[in-house]
């Protein structure tokens, strides 16, 4: 008798032990994407006061800076954004973190010290770049517009913006034509902080607050 209590306090002891040492349920981590959207609010407004001649070019290492900061926000967003299953988007975040955002500040701050030194930069490069990036964001702009959103909307815009970029850059287009670029960055730029805002706030009341498309 005594040995059958005995296994029977054994069997509830080794119960109770299984249940503290079960692991804790993981945490999903929460939508980076609001963060990344204002990253590239705040590149697209950078560049249009660039391109419209609203600052000088003594900004442009400031600008610089905004875009390397932008380039940290974007990575975090890509990287969970893959993490989560997000192809599109997070592709996307990926390269617009490095070539638009990082590549793009470093540019910028070493191209106003050539502009100080004199020294003399092709940077007709730039656009063959810009017209590999032009081309496969157009490629990929279908995947956005699986789902119509607003998120649409700002790809679109890209599409209208990139293109331009590239062909002022190959000297193709006089500069004048950097407006279409500007303006549609700037359409792009007010449309992402709306949406991040949209997502950030009706996220955590649960609720539509700001109505999304």
């Amino acid at each position: 008798m005594k040995t059958t209590q005995k296994t029977q306090t054994e069997k509830d002891v080794s119960a109770e032990t299984k249940v503290v040492a079960a692991p804790a349920p993981a945490k999903e981590w929460a939508n980076p994407t609001p963060a990344g959207l204002v990253a590239l609010a705040v590149a697209c407004a950078c560049f249009f006061a660039l391109l419209t001649g609203r600052v000088e070019a003594s900004a442009m290492p400031l600008v610089g800076c905004w875009l390397l900061g932008g380039f940290a926000v974007q990575l975090v967003v890509a990287l969970l954004d893959l993490k989560g299953g997000n192809h599109a988007g997070g592709n996307t975040f990926l390269y617009f973190s490095a070539f638009f955002m990082l590549v793009g500040g470093m540019e910028m701050i070493l191209k106003y010290k050539a502009i100080l030194a004199g020294g003399p930069l092709d940077a007709r490069i730039d656009g063959y770049a810009w017209a590999i990036l032009t081309i496969v964001l157009l490629l990929w702009t279908p995947a956005f517009f699986r789902k119509f959103s607003l998120l649409s909307v700002i790809v679109a815009l890209l599409d209208v913006a990139l293109p331009f970029i590239t062909l002022t850059d190959l000297q193709i287009l006089d500069k004048s034509w950097s407006a279409v670029s500007a303006w549609s960055l700037l359409a792009a730029g007010v449309i992402a902080v709306y949406l991040s805002a949209a997502t950030v706030v009706n996220t955590a009341f649960g609720k539509k607050i700001y109505p999304l498309v």
